[in-house]
């Protein structure tokens, strides 16, 4: 009798014990699956109606797309997204890989360093975009500094040109991420097992071979996950547009984001800013389903 009252005491305990962990996680589970999951599906819905200011479900098909595919602006921001994701996605990976490096040497004031680089990415896009706008505008920033000291024919009007606004975006995005990627890779030199090098260093490589024939192709999921998180920021980039920007001029420097903030809550076409957005989700998926599967792969191989 005794075994028994002590298992009905415990009981509720290990009941409670069983049932925390999932009792904890449902409201952010919930969130996550209505929030998220919940609105992917909606605005997927949306995208084959013909919504405007408000919802509509009246049922149009392949319409929106259409649209969305006839429209001039969508491929602008489409082509820019091309050159400004590429141009960030490169610079950010190579400019934080040889910062990554160069700190791997144990260098003096290395905490000094690190924090100066990754400071930025305590910034708000936002902010960056703001800065920047101000660093570049012909009329108050960089431009007049040096024409005020003297280079009379210097000129960075980039910011009101629009062949090469797409640029400036560039140029504060890899301000901004690099030291981010810098990190994860600093992260990742810093687990790579020594006496590998050693007996490289041995054998008479060059520490430039041994970094590019040894370490670096060791750190492949670094680098795939570093490609993963930038391309993401540059698929869903429009703080920094509006904030720099606002597209302008024109729609010059334009990105998909923008288009879809635009038309869905300024120019009241819901159902074409769907369809965008649906568009961008499939750029995403594009780039993490063929990694994810790669992954899944060589585990199963191990």
């Amino acid at each position: 009798m005794s075994s028994i009252a002590v298992f009905a005491k415990a009981s509720p305990l290990d009941a409670l014990q069983r049932w925390l962990p999932q009792v904890v996680l449902a409201p952010s589970v919930l969130i996550v699956l209505v929030g998220f999951y919940g609105y992917i599906i909606w605005t997927f819905l949306l995208s084959f109606t013909n919504s405007r200011f408000m919802p509509s479900y009246k049922w149009v098909g392949l319409q929106q797309y259409e649209r969305l595919l006839d429209n001039d602006r969508w491929w602008v921001a489409s082509q820019n997204l091309l050159v400004y994701g590429g141009l960030f996605i490169g610079i950010s990976l190579v400019l934080g890989v040889l910062l990554a490096v160069l700190l791997d040497q144990r260098i003096r004031r290395e905490g000094f360093i690190r924090t100066v680089y990754l400071y930025p990415m305590a910034l708000s896009m936002i902010v960056t975009g703001t800065a920047w706008k101000w660093l570049l505008n012909p009329g108050l920033g960089l431009d007049k500094l040096l024409r005020d000291w003297g280079w009379e024919g210097f000129r960075l009007d980039w910011l009101v040109d629009p062949d090469r606004v797409v640029y400036c975006l560039v140029i504060a995005a890899v301000w901004q991420s690099s030291g981010f990627v810098m990190a994860l890779f600093l992260a990742g030199l810093r687990g790579v097992d020594q006496s590998i090098i050693r007996a490289a260093q041995v054998d008479g490589a060059s520490l430039p071979t041994i970094y590019l024939r040894i370490v670096l192709p060791s750190l492949r999921p670094v680098f795939f996950s570093a490609l993963m998180i930038l391309a993401h920021i540059a698929i869903k980039s429009f703080d920094l547009v509006a904030a720099m920007t606002a597209g302008g001029p024109g729609y010059a420097s334009d990105l998909p984001a923008m288009f879809m903030y635009a038309h869905t809550f300024t120019r009241g076409q819901m159902g074409l800013g769907a369809a965008s957005a649906m568009l961008m989700l499939g750029a995403v998926l594009a780039i993490l389903v063929p990694y994810l599967y790669s992954e899944l792969r060589n585990k199963r191989h191990d």
